[in-house]
């Protein structure tokens, strides 16, 4: 049975980081399944740190596009609105270069709090790295409440 509320492409996904840093780090969303979000990133002059491997900040914002966006599609977005509360990563193998694949899993989705586990792979399926990502889920303000309050 499906996690997602709301039904998106990996390229509608893809278009949505286009204009911010998924978008200048090369994230591509590529594949959606039932319960899991997939999306690879170069590793480039763009994500390497001084020293020429993948940096760790790298990692950390494709595990934060892909919990964050997986939130996204897991709530009323006429309701509700996710936020990235808390990430922590374990970066366990370097990379020089190539393409490495994150996959996104919720251990939890409840009502005002997700937790997301995100995987990033090389190449040959070794994990380079483990983060874990909190999300709270909070209500959107209603406009018309926001007006009459300034009234």
């Amino acid at each position: 049975m499906s996690i997602w509320k709301r039904i998106a492409t990996p390229g509608e996904l893809t278009e949505v980081g286009r204009k911010s840093m998924p978008g200048y780090l090369g994230i591509i969303v590529t594949e959606i399944g039932v319960d899991f979000l997939r999306a690879t990133m170069p590793v480039n002059a763009h994500t390497h740190q001084p020293f020429g491997l993948l940096h760790g900040g790298a990692s950390v914002a494709l595990a934060e596009t892909l919990g964050s966006m997986g939130s996204m599609l897991c709530v009323d977005a006429e309701r509700f609105s996710v936020v990235g509360q808390e990430i922590n990563a374990n970066h366990v193998r370097g990379m020089a270069e190539g393409v490495v694949t994150a996959t996104a899993r919720p251990y939890h989705l409840g009502r005002t709090s997700h937790v997301w586990n995100v995987e990033l792979r090389d190449e040959r399926e070794q994990l380079v790295c483990v983060s874990r990502m909190t999300i709270a889920v909070i209500e959107r303000r209603d406009n018309k409440t926001t007006q009459g309050a300034s009234s």
